[in-house]
């Protein structure tokens, strides 16, 4: 899906700039990543810990679309919203790749294993410093 596409479906919105919910939202964003870091790693926690990192970065991302003025409805409309409006190629695939990730674990039941767990709970915290950096940058 594109951006076009996005707006064509009213999956986003042109909304006006709201600091309070973007603080709120980077507050909940910490939050969950910091419940993340303290569930340990085992065969119980795995998708539980994948979860909370992943909405972590999630949020940031809603909280980067809201400091840009849009309301996005879906997870999947984030990745051209990275490419398209912000120009950032390699933070879309990557959004992309960790989105359907946990699609399969959240949706279809796809096992994960702990090392798996752990290299897709890293990639997700590198991508979320990126957006972090991002949103802390923008006008």
């Amino acid at each position: 899906m594109d951006w076009f596409e996005c707006n064509k479906k009213r999956i986003v919105k042109e909304i006006t700039e709201d600091n309070e919910l973007i603080e709120s939202l980077k507050k909940t964003s910490t939050n969950k990543l910091n419940s993340e870091e303290k569930l340990e790693l085992d065969e119980i926690t795995s998708g539980s810990k994948l979860s909370l990192a992943y909405d972590s970065l999630r949020e940031l991302l809603e909280a980067l679309a809201i400091k840009n003025r849009f309301k996005i409805y879906n997870h999947e409309c984030y990745t051209p919203f990275l490419k398209e409006i912000l120009n950032e190629n390699e933070a879309a695939e990557e959004f992309d790749e960790l989105r359907k990730i946990r699609n399969n674990i959240n949706y279809y039941g796809k096992d994960i294993s702990l090392d798996d767990t752990k290299e897709v709970i890293s990639r997700i915290k590198e991508l979320r410093e990126k957006i972090f950096g991002i949103l802390n940058n923008t006008n």
